[in-house]
């Protein structure tokens, strides 16, 4: 199992920008968008990937993953740029 399959991955239809939003909670906010369902999920797996390996490049620990239906709520996480 990839450390990213452990991340909820979300696609949701936004009214206001009239588009899909694909986010990780947990580990990152909104963070690509478009027309399309699936590419916009495609492109968030790809991000979600790219993200841990930039955590892993930083030896920052990887945040525990968002587990829905507890009180705990998601926060992302911010990488040095």
């Amino acid at each position: 199992m990839k450390d990213s399959d452990r991340y909820l991955k979300i696609v949701e239809w936004s009214e206001a920008d009239n588009c899909y939003l694909g986010s990780a909670p947990g580990l990152i906010e909104h963070c690509c968008h478009g027309a399309d369902e699936k590419k916009v999920f495609d492109e968030l797996c790809i991000i979600v990937d790219e993200w841990i390996d930039l955590l892993h490049q930083q030896n920052k620990a990887l945040p525990p993953p968002y587990k829905l239906g507890t009180n705990s709520s998601p926060s992302s996480y911010v990488l040095n740029p």
